[in-house]
């Protein structure tokens, strides 16, 4: 291809790409508010997580595993949905993922195993606090006592 026809191929790849960007950008902008109510739910569930995991990590070192470790990711776009947020813990290969999606919707999976089939999910709405609280406990103890069992 000589220069000139290549200026004027990614010229228009440019321009396609840009109007793509706009038509996307504007079906995507009434979603902005439930997408940050999303955003500020999974940060906060992140934040108890953390707690949590701090306290397990003190307990543990305390009772003579200081090696037991978790890693918790910080929460971010979700890898499956566009319109959610994610973060997850991991430990080898045990892992958990918390989705929080702008629908309005908290989903728990694992925990699993990394390379496996992702599951069990459980879902709960937004106002379903107590049993967040509940299953969010529940799937943080699973996933340790499968995580650090030989």
């Amino acid at each position: 291809m000589a220069p000139v026809e290549n200026d004027l191929a990614n010229e228009d790849l440019a321009k396609k790409m840009g109007e793509l960007g706009r038509v996307l950008g504007a079906r995507e902008a009434g979603h902005l508010d439930a997408l940050a109510t999303a955003r500020d739910l999974a940060r906060q569930l992140h934040d108890k997580v953390a707690t949590a995991l701090a306290h397990f990590h003190a307990a543990a070192g305390t009772a003579g595993a200081s090696h037991f470790q978790v890693a918790l990711g910080d929460p971010h776009l979700d890898d499956k949905h566009v319109r959610a947020f994610e973060f997850d813990l991991r430990r080898g290969r045990h892992r958990v993922i918390v989705t929080v999606k702008s629908r309005g919707e908290v989903t728990l999976v694992g925990p699993f195993h990394q390379g496996k089939a992702e599951g069990p999910c459980r879902s709960f709405p937004f106002d379903a606090e107590a049993e967040i609280e509940s299953a969010l406990g529940a799937l943080l103890e699973t996933f340790l006592e499968q995580a650090f069992t030989p």
